[in-house]
């Protein structure tokens, strides 16, 4: 992969477990935020929203269907060893909030969260 994506849910979905209300993930809603503050910090970041329902399809390709849940961001083949991922078939991914907060911060410039 040349560039980290970011998988992000699309905002407004339905859940069939819930039905009769939309939703957000606030996990992906706080990185929208981020996002949003800062774009001139994304032209290295790939950012995908997709549906909310599984099989997510994109995801499993890349990191396998027990990792499906997002956030998540898929580091590239040129990211740094030392950055906190986890692995799937020998590629690597953030699937933590402030992890991928703090990659965002050590690979695309972006502030980091105030302590």
């Amino acid at each position: 992969m040349q560039r980290d994506i970011l998988f992000l849910l699309t905002p407004g979905f339905t859940d069939p477990a819930l039905p009769g209300q939309d939703f957000y993930c606030w996990s992906c809603a706080l990185m929208e935020g981020v996002l949003a503050s800062f774009p001139s910090h994304r032209p290295n970041l790939d950012v995908r929203r997709i549906a909310f329902p599984r099989p997510r399809d994109e995801v499993i390709a890349l990191i396998g269907a027990e990792n499906q849940s997002l956030p998540v961001l898929i580091l590239a083949d040129d990211a740094p060893g030392d950055l906190p991922a986890q692995f799937h078939q020998g590629r690597r991914f953030v699937n933590d909030n402030m992890a991928i907060l703090d990659v965002l911060h050590r690979r695309h410039g972006f502030p980091p969260p105030h302590p």
